[in-house]
């Protein structure tokens, strides 16, 4: 018995050496073939070299349309200037030497060069590469350059709420914002490194090369061309219509990943410290709320389809307005159509219409459908501050908040959630999730590739999904601005949507009667589509309807997706 317990724990440490030997073997080949160029011009330098403080991160990458990949977030040199005024002779000729080169100020300089008792005066940082290099170059006695890594974004402003930054928090240095936040544990790195001997380097940090494995860079699935085409479009209607904000998202339905998302105002991540509006460095799409508007109608009929209550011909009778719980609520136009079909609710985007498949359905019923569409939760999006918009509305008795829920008032959502909502319509009645993050590479560990696409839920029927892509494409080619947008080779399922904004309980509550938010969704091609698009506006000026904010430049950012990917006509 004692024998075959001795067996085991010889078995038990000798597999232990075994992975300590593997592990050190693949760190062996990263020094000397992966790390063997960096590591001679060291050696060749300095048989020791302390780097302590250096700053050192992951990188995060865009992904172009061909597969390669592009720095969103980089490291790059930063140059310090200093001085050791006991080793110069001559200030004023060190002066005019450095300012042949860099622009100084003579009278600071002077002030720090003639401390002859203090060894080290800091004269300037983030001295252009340039000048830094040039000046070192002159090997003048008691000048230095210094070295170090700095964050930069060699995009500046493009996808910067989706990337994020890295600043300060206190003393510690750290992701602030988007990607840098979400991902910090992955894209940090210690600060206090000291190179030895790169093979006595193994057995020095051999606890980091065992515990420490999920270190790394992320890819994301942002495109950049994509990307900036949505910021220059969004920023365009923002322009047009002085609207407060402005955003959009593109993303694939069926597998969530997210090629472009985008907000106005925004900011340069390379110059975070010169923003005042500290709002414009979140990312709404993710963390502010809106109702929605008439989008939703497109989530109620497919709930009413699914559940069995209503088919495209289903008909009522809209007079243009109805009356529950002592409450009115009317058409946009509160005109009347009289007997209509539910193919007509979705192109005249009728609210009675929208109450009337809600009253259908029941509230429980319909509660159920939203839940299920999940709106009121979060997402799962690898974003930070996400939030889960409210539909406790719902948990109110009177019809009447269940009417106003079903064309997209009286309930909130993100614009992350309300294109995850819509998803479920373009790829067959799925529950994706969204994503930004397609891949990261561990320094020590395998690449790890990000899908959600076997997680999804089904939500509605594949054949309820199908048919009510028909009904909005029939909106697309025959009532949105009358059929003029239609497009006779490809076929786009799309809604528009205008909702009134809520004033607060302190100014009342209700309504505001002249402030609204528009939005728009559409998916192509619609039948099998490659690309679902989310655009909105808030409080767009002396305008009245989204197919006047949005139409065009939803159809603009179509055109631009179809030619860019090559996409084959679908009719």
């Amino acid at each position: 018995m004692k024998s075959s317990h001795f067996v085991f724990r010889v078995r038990i440490i000798f597999g232990f050496v075994i992975l300590i030997a593997f592990i050190l073997f693949v760190r062996l080949y990263f020094l000397q073939v992966v790390k063997g160029e960096e590591f001679n011009i060291i050696s060749e330098k300095k048989q020791t070299i302390n780097v302590n403080g250096v700053f050192d991160r992951g990188t995060i990458f865009f992904t172009s349309k061909d597969g390669s990949v592009i720095s969103a977030a980089a490291l790059k040199n930063e140059y310090t200037l200093s001085v050791n005024p006991s080793l110069m002779k001559n200030p004023d000729e060190v002066f005019t030497k450095i300012s042949s080169i860099l622009e100084i100020d003579k009278t600071t300089f002077l002030q720090k060069a003639t401390k002859v008792n203090d060894p080290y005066e800091e004269i300037m940082k983030k001295v252009p590469e340039k000048s830094a290099l040039a000046i070192a170059d002159m090997k003048i006695p008691g000048v230095f350059i210094g070295t170090d890594k700095a964050r930069f974004y060699p995009g500046g402003q493009l996808a910067s709420n989706v990337v994020g930054f890295v600043g300060y928090n206190g003393d510690l240095l750290e992701g602030r914002y988007g990607l840098e936040k979400y991902y910090n544990d992955t894209l940090e790195r210690s600060d206090t490194k000291m190179y030895v001997n790169p093979y006595a380097e193994i057995f020095l940090n051999i606890k980091n090369n065992l515990f420490d494995s999920k270190k790394g860079d992320i890819v994301t699935s942002i495109e950049p061309e994509v990307q900036s085409f949505l910021e220059s479009k969004i920023a365009e209607v923002s322009k047009t219509w002085s609207s407060k904000t402005t955003g959009g998202v593109i993303l694939d339905p069926k597998t969530g990943e997210i090629y472009a998302m985008a907000t106005t105002p925004t900011f340069n991540p390379n110059d975070y410290g010169s923003v005042t509006d500290f709002s414009v460095l979140g990312n709404p799409l993710v963390s502010n709320a809106y109702e929605m508007g008439s989008i939703i109608k497109a989530i109620t009929m497919a709930s009413g389809i699914d559940s069995g209550v209503v088919t495209a011909k289903t008909t009522y009778n809209d007079k243009g307005f109805l009356m529950v719980d002592g409450y009115k609520v009317s058409n946009y136009d509160g005109a009347g159509r009289g007997v209509v079909n539910m193919q007509i609710v979705l192109n005249n985007s009728l609210n009675t219409g929208a109450s009337f498949v809600e009253s259908q359905m029941g509230n429980e019923k319909f509660t159920e459908y939203f839940k299920k569409f999940g709106i009121g939760m979060e997402t799962g999006i690898d974003l930070p501050s996400e939030a889960a918009g409210s539909i406790e509305n719902l948990k109110v008795k009177t019809t009447v908040e269940f009417y106003n829920a079903s064309f997209g008032q009286g309930i909130s959502m993100t614009p992350i959630i309300t294109a995850r909502a819509l998803s479920v319509l373009a790829n067959g009645g799925k529950l994706i999730t969204p994503h930004v993050v397609k891949k990261i590479n561990y320094e020590l560990a395998p690449a790890k590739n990000i899908s959600y696409v076997n997680e999804a839920q089904q939500v509605i029927k594949k054949s309820s999904a199908d048919e009510i892509t028909r009904m909005l494409v029939e909106v697309v080619d025959k009532a949105l601005l009358n059929g003029a947008v239609k497009m006779d080779r490809y076929s786009i399922a799309a809604k528009t949507g205008t909702a009134q904004i809520a004033r607060p309980g302190a100014e009342g509550g209700g309504y505001y009667p002249d402030r609204y938010l528009h939005s728009f969704f559409g998916y192509f091609p619609a039948y099998n589509p490659r690309f679902l698009v989310l655009l909105y506006t808030v409080e767009p000026k002396n305008v009245n309807y989204a197919s006047q904010t949005l139409t065009m430049p939803f159809i603009d950012t179509a055109k631009f997706l179809i030619n860019y990917y090559e996409i084959a006509p679908d009719r």
